[in-house]
């Protein structure tokens, strides 16, 4: 399976992301060699960078080591094909405009049976490639665009609702883990995954919170964050703990709305 990295702070501030214990899971100490990709906002736009080759080895991945930006939300994500070939369409995050806003997703799991089901149809959002994480982006900002073309920023509440709603759908066809980002809020999926023992049980997904002063530095598993505004909050969240922190495992069904920093809504599983 793949593993995913997401990021909410609440200032735009400068981020060094080595990902460096991020990326040895792709393909150095673990086995996810087929793409790694990784999406930030900035300045009411997104920076998307992807390629089908091992993360732990990337010169692209370097250069966004070496070159800190400047952000308050970001998605990453490394990649083990299941399904699609190994190219660059296939690799994630995946990105799209709705309501004049840019979307991102990536998720984590294998929705076999995904394309066939008629409650994830999509007539207006297309996938370009052949996975079925980006053919469950699509059917999402399907149930979304009738809120996002009535309304420029509809409630994070009823956001939340259909991407709850999307998610118990997800769970009936297998492992659906997933992070996706409107521009303003990161909608949170924990379900299940491949455990190193084999087996395949939650926990999906690790949430780590921290806090940091005004003109203080945040660092832990590659990555480093500062603040420059005002006291930093930071909310992190990974398919496996990147740090010897305490991380805490999110329970399978899990569905969070984070925003600058914090945790707003949090549905636990029924």
């Amino acid at each position: 399976m793949c593993e995913l990295f997401a990021m909410s702070t609440r200032y735009p501030s400068t981020v060094t992301l080595s990902l460096e214990e991020f990326s040895r899971h792709g393909g150095l100490s673990g086995p996810h060699k087929d793409g790694w990709g990784i999406a930030w906002d900035e300045d009411g736009d997104i920076r998307l960078i992807r390629e089908a080759l091992p993360a732990w080895n990337s010169e692209r991945l370097q250069l966004v080591k070496q070159q800190p930006f400047r952000s308050a939300q970001v998605v990453s994500h490394i990649r083990k094909a299941t399904q699609g070939q190994v190219a660059q369409r296939n690799c994630q995050p995946f990105i799209r405009e709705l309501g004049g806003t840019w979307h991102s997703f990536a998720h984590n799991g294998d929705l076999s049976e995904l394309r066939d089901d008629e409650r994830f149809c999509s007539d207006v959002f297309r996938p370009v490639g052949e996975t079925d994480s980006e053919h469950a982006f699509c059917a999402l900002l399907e149930r979304l665009q009738s809120l996002w073309r009535a309304n420029h920023s509809p409630s994070i509440e009823a956001r939340l609702e259909v991407v709850c709603r999307f998610a118990g759908d997800l769970r009936g066809l297998g492992p659906a883990n997933f992070v996706y980002g409107d521009g303003d809020t990161l909608f949170v999926h924990a379900h299940k995954r491949y455990q190193s023992d084999g087996t395949i049980r939650a926990p999906g997904l690790w949430r780590l919170v921290r806090h940091c002063d005004a003109g203080g530095e945040f660092a832990t598993g590659g990555l480093t964050v500062v603040a420059h505004e005002g006291e930093q909050d930071v909310v992190l969240l990974a398919s496996v703990p990147l740090s010897s922190e305490a991380w805490q495992p999110l329970a399978e069904g899990t569905v969070m709305a984070v925003r600058k920093g914090r945790v707003v809504a949090e549905h636990a599983p029924i």
